[in-house]
């Protein structure tokens, strides 16, 4: 007897409840991704991908790393292998996913965006999705932008360095034909990652450049730091994200961070403390600049990065050998957000964990500094990268609901490089819809459609566009 299809109309929706939350209250929403990580360049100079492994693998190192644990050599990964071989592989290595979130979001975006609802990936059906997926990218309506625009799109903020001059988003803003807001976001980590003082000096001969400011001095580096803070703004950036293994909130004074900075200027090395009294003298010297702008900030805690030494040096970053780290959070994350809430210098803030451990330290957390003005100012953010599954979502929702107000929810990002990955906000919500729906149907929360409904809308859209103002 043969079933639905895989993705269908109902997917993940097991209620009367969750099909009426999510087909009323969630499913035509605009999307606002308000953190991501596709190339501005990418964006500005729209174009179409040569085929379905450009679109799809180009870049993923979520799929790398499912590809490399089913035997799959490095060089249709990374390496130099035809296209048609890369993506046979990742066809191959599909069927050995089943309840990994890529299987999901494989067959959604086939359905999506390809119309293919009845066919499972696999090495049997490789050939064919290959000839389908590559004839609909070679039309103009199937353009990087398309994906989009497809997707119901109104704003994307994209992850970039203090000294990027940001060109390819003054193209995109000059472009009025094209409807989607694109905004910077002011990610500043390699501006305080001074353990590699070799490094950090090459970046500050960039940050020289794109200030237009010789930095001798700690009191001229912040000065430069301020004025590509402003330009950001004037760039219509609103959001300040770090990606960091855990707050850094050693005391050191002015006085100090000058000594230190004139080390590194000088080519000295750095002890571990020097090292660390640096980074929290920055860091909270961004948050004031944040509060300051009206910025929202963002903390992306808990990455234990590049941990396989050979491939790192081999490769690169972000190819796929990160890792979930078990840092101590909650101190620092204290003493630094008290530090800023003493000062009268706290901003909107988000809160996001990678351990799934510090879940319930983070969503109490937010608590602590709510300011009884600013509805759900501090916020407890969305599963993130290992967690960005079914169980995962669920908890963040779940913890999120205990500590806190889950109706004040700023909703989900995709944190993705790829333009195919918009389905993962239908992902989100249609598991939100069926988390409340199944208490509605067991009498855990009111059987009120238009109460859950307003909850359900406020978090796929209404309160990320209220709580960011773009």
């Amino acid at each position: 007897m043969a079933g639905k299809p895989f993705i269908h109309d109902d997917f993940l929706l097991d209620t009367k409840w969750a099909k009426r939350l999510y087909h009323e209250y969630a499913e035509k929403l605009p999307i606002i991704d308000y953190h991501c990580h596709l190339p501005p360049e990418l964006i500005a100079h729209d174009g179409n991908f040569r085929n379905i492994t450009d679109a799809w693998l180009s870049g993923d190192h979520y799929k790398w790393r499912v590809m490399r644990a089913n035997g799959v050599d490095e060089r249709f990964c990374t390496g130099d292998a035809a296209d048609w071989e890369k993506f046979l592989k990742w066809a191959e290595t599909v069927p050995y996913l089943l309840k990994n979130p890529l299987y999901t979001w494989t067959h959604m975006e086939l359905a999506r965006f390809f119309g293919i609802k009845n066919m499972i990936l696999s090495a049997d059906t490789a050939r064919k999705i290959w000839d389908i997926c590559n004839e609909k990218l070679e039309d103009k309506n199937f353009s990087r932008r398309s994906f989009m625009l497809k997707s119901n799109v109104k704003v994307v903020c994209t992850t970039d360095d203090p000294v990027d001059f940001l060109e390819h988003h003054k193209t995109i803003a000059s472009d009025t034909n094209f409807p989607v807001k694109v905004f910077p976001t002011w990610r500043p980590d390699k501006g305080m990652a001074v353990e590699d003082i070799d490094a950090f000096k090459g970046w500050l001969s960039k940050l020289e450049e794109t200030a237009d400011i010789e930095i001798s001095s700690l009191k001229d580096y912040l000065y430069a730091l301020k004025k590509r803070h402003d330009f950001f703004g004037k760039m219509g950036c609103r959001i300040s994200d770090h990606g960091l293994e855990t707050i850094y909130a050693e005391d050191c004074t002015e006085k100090e961070a000058e000594y230190i900075f004139k080390k590194i200027r000088h080519g000295r090395s750095l002890g571990e403390d020097e090292i660390l009294k640096f980074k929290s003298f920055m860091l909270h010297e961004f948050a004031v600049m944040d509060y300051e702008s009206g910025w929202v900030q963002q903390f992306h805690l808990g990455a234990l990065r590049n941990v396989n030494s050979k491939m790192f040096k081999k490769l690169g970053a972000d190819k796929g050998y990160d890792t979930i780290g078990d840092f101590d959070i909650a101190h620092s994350l204290a003493k630094f957000l008290d530090r800023l809430e003493s000062e009268g210098k706290l901003t909107k803030t988000i809160l996001y964990n990678l351990n799934p451990s510090d879940n319930a330290v983070l969503a109490c957390m937010t608590g602590n500094f709510q300011d009884g003005i600013i509805a759900g100012k501090m916020q407890y953010g969305s599963a993130w990268w290992f967690l960005d599954n079914e169980d995962g979502i669920m908890r963040q929702l779940q913890d999120l609901s205990n500590m806190g107000l889950l109706g004040r929810f700023v909703g989900m990002l995709t944190d993705s490089r790829s333009f195919l990955s918009y389905p993962r906000h239908e992902y989100f919500r249609r598991i939100l819809c069926n988390m409340l729906g199944w208490d509605m149907e067991r009498g855990r929360l009111p059987a009120d459609i238009a109460l859950v409904g307003k909850v359900v809308a406020d978090i796929s859209y209404n309160n990320a566009a209220l709580y960011f103002g773009f």
